[in-house]
């Protein structure tokens, strides 16, 4: 089975930058999206941004300008790097990769990014 492995989060100034890197543990071959999501404290799971298998990317409205993700098929990675942190940007940050056949999303253990003021 799949396990996604995620490193790179920790504890940062607002107006800094961190990278966030996840790795799958094997070749996938049926991906067809990968993403970064985030769970703050007391709220819901949100979307932060996606890449599909044609290169495509979309970002939440918070994060468009400051946050890039990038995908790197031969090592079964995807990394989301962080700049202009915010104090709001706090929160555990999950990776997930959607399959086909079978349909599936598959998510890291989470990786916690802190951002103080």
């Amino acid at each position: 089975q799949v396990q996604l492995v995620e490193s790179g989060g920790g504890l940062v100034q607002a107006g800094g930058s961190l990278w966030l890197s996840c790795a799958a543990s094997k070749t996938m071959v049926n991906i067809i999206f990968t993403g970064w999501y985030r769970q703050a404290p007391g709220k819901e799971r949100e979307l932060v941004a996606r890449i599909t298998n044609d290169g495509s990317t979309h970002y939440a409205n918070s994060v468009k300008g400051r946050f890039t993700i990038s995908r790197d098929k031969a090592k079964n990675t995807i990394n989301l790097q962080m700049a202009s942190l915010k104090p709001e940007d706090t929160a555990v940050y999950y990776c997930v990769f959607g399959t086909i056949l079978p349909r599936a999303d598959i998510w890291g253990q989470g990786t916690q990014v802190t951002v103080s003021s």
